[in-house]
C-alpha cells in the first residue's frame, strides 16, 4: 500500500498547492499571483512530488493519468481502481483543509466557486460546453504524450518531472480562461464536492473528457513509440 498512500500524499500536494494558490492567492490585493502564478504553482505541485514519490508509486497523482499509462502499456491494471480511489481521497482531503483555511477570512464565500472547474456560465472566460469539452480532451491527451515520452527508457534521464510539470504549466497558462483547468479529475473532484451545486453537477465532464483524452494521447505515443522501434 505504499505506493497508494504515496499518490494520496502526492494528489494531496497537488490540489492543495494548485488549488490553493488560486483561492488564496490569485487576486491577493496588490500582490496578487494572478493566472501565471497558478498555472506555474499546479506545474511546481508536480515537479516537486515527481522527484519526491516518483520512485515509490511513479507520481501520477491523476486518474486520467493512471488510466493513460496503464492504456499505453506502461501501468499493471490489477493497480488502477486503488491508485484513483487513493487519488480521489487525497483530492478530497486537500479541499477540506483549503476550505479550513479559506473560511478563516472574513467574507468568504463557497459560491465564489472555490477554484472549482466549469463551462457555461461557470467558465471563467464563458466558454461553452462543447468548447470546455474539446480543451479539456486535448489539453490531456498532449499531457499523457508528454508524460509517456519524458519517462520512456529512451528519452534523456532525471528530466521527466521538469518536463511534466513545465507541461502542466503551460496547459493552464492555455485553459485556465476556459475550464479553470481540470485535465484531473481528482484535482476536481477535491473541490467540488465541497461547492455542490452546479460545481457537481458539471463534475462529469471532468472525468471523461480527461479520461478520453489520456486514452487517446496513450494510443498517439504508442503509434510514436513503435516508429522509432523501426
Amino acid at each position: 500500500m505504499r505506493a497508494q498512500v504515496a499518490e494520496f500524499f502526492g494528489t494531496f500536494w497537488l490540489v492543495l498547492g494548485g488549488c490553493g494558490s488560486a483561492v488564496l492567492a490569485a487576486a491577493f490585493p496588490d500582490v496578487g499571483i494572478g493566472l501565471l502564478g497558478v498555472a506555474l504553482a499546479f506545474g511546481l505541485t508536480v515537479l516537486t512530488m515527481a522527484f519526491a514519490i516518483g520512485h515509490i508509486s511513479g507520481c501520477h497523482l491523476n486518474p486520467a493519468v493512471t488510466i493513460g499509462l496503464w492504456a499505453g502499456g506502461r501501468f499493471g491494471g490489477d493497480r488502477v481502481l486503488s491508485y484513483i480511489l487513493a487519488q480521489v481521497l487525497g483530492g478530497i482531503a486537500a479541499g477540506g483543509v483549503l476550505y479550513l483555511i479559506a473560511s478563516g477570512q472574513a467574507g468568504f464565500d463557497l459560491s465564489a466557486g472555490f477554484a472549482s472547474n466549469g463551462y457555461g456560465e461557470h467558465s471563467p472566460g464563458g466558454y461553452s460546453l462543447t468548447a470546455a469539452l474539446i480543451c479539456e480532451i486535448v489539453m490531456t491527451m498532449m499531457f499523457l504524450i508528454v508524460i509517456l515520452g519524458a519517462t520512456d527508457p529512451r528519452a534523456p534521464a532525471g528530466f521527466a518531472p521538469i518536463a511534466i510539470g513545465f507541461c502542466l504549466t503551460l496547459i493552464h497558462l492555455i485553459s485556465i480562461p476556459v475550464t479553470n483547468t481540470s485535465v484531473n479529475p481528482a484535482r476536481s473532484t477535491g473541490v467540488a464536492i465541497y461547492v455542490g451545486d452546479w460545481a457537481t453537477s458539471q463534475l462529469w465532464l471532468f472525468w471523461v473528457a480527461p479520461i478520453a483524452g489520456a486514452l487517446l494521447g496513450a494510443v498517439v505515443y504508442r503509434y510514436l513509440g513503435a516508429l522509432t522501434d523501426d
